[in-house]
């Protein structure tokens, strides 16, 4: 099975189940998780950087999940499945009724658990768009982006891009040369329901100048065209 390149956030203070999932997810292809047992700890994780779907338990430790899912929503759409043994009618009508994409009690059943994720990585990213052709990459001067794996060799030292990096970069890149308008690129990253995101859409291509940019406050291969949107300047294309 491809791995599927996605940043997957489990909030969870019962570490046997914490292990339990990341195996599970680990085993599907999921290769990039991390893990938070406290508010405190997935609030670190989630300013340190934005995931692509958030795993949450709602009784943690020092807080409550609902309120950490409020705080979360306050400045993203970030896809949050609740994973809770609060199995009660009206906690899970509160998840849902709060805008959660889903709401699961414990026990559960594994091969839903990935059925129910599945479907919401599909619904908000279109998630098949993220299995990216095998073996290709992307050169652009002594940097390789390999466009399977979402991963940049800056001359030996690797840096990862997160999902949303890898939709915008593919889309720049399969367009190289020509400007790319803003709301091209947010259609790319968040489908028909990418409307409000424009100031968001900067900040990611912000971070991913970061790692593709020489120097990215004067950047060579990520062009702005303003009041339009971007131009990737690159080389060429080659397959190892």
């Amino acid at each position: 099975m491809d791995l599927y390149v996605c940043d997957i956030l489990l909030v969870d203070d019962n570490r046997e189940l914490q292990e339990m999932l990341r195996e599970l997810l680990e085993r599907e292809g999921y290769s990039r998780l991390r893990q938070a047992y406290s508010c405190r700890e997935a609030r670190e994780l989630f300013g340190r950087r934005e995931p692509e779907l958030v795993i949450l338990d709602v009784m943690l430790p020092d807080g409550d999940g609902f309120a950490l899912f409020r705080e979360f929503r306050e400045n993203t759409k970030v896809p949050i499945l609740f994973l809770s043994a609060k199995d009660e009618d009206n906690d899970r009508l509160l998840g849902l009724g709060m805008g959660a994409d889903d709401y699961i009690t414990k026990p559960f059943l594994p091969q839903e658990l990935l059925l129910r994720i599945q479907a919401i990585l599909k619904r908000v990213y279109v998630y098949p768009n993220l299995k990216i052709a095998k073996e290709q990459i992307a050169e652009l001067g002594y940097f390789r982006i390999d466009l399977r794996n979402a991963v940049v060799d800056r001359d030996g030292q690797e840096v990862r891009l997160t999902a949303k990096e890898l939709l915008l970069f593919k889309k720049l890149w399969e367009n190289r040369g020509n400007i790319v308008t803003f709301d091209a690129l947010c259609q790319a990253v968040w489908n028909d329901d990418y409307y409000g995101y424009e100031n968001t859409l900067m900040v990611h291509i912000r971070r991913l100048r970061e790692k593709i940019e020489e120097d990215p406050s004067h950047p060579r291969w990520i062009r702005t065209a303003r009041g339009l949107g971007y131009r990737l300047e690159a080389e060429r294309q080659g397959h190892s």
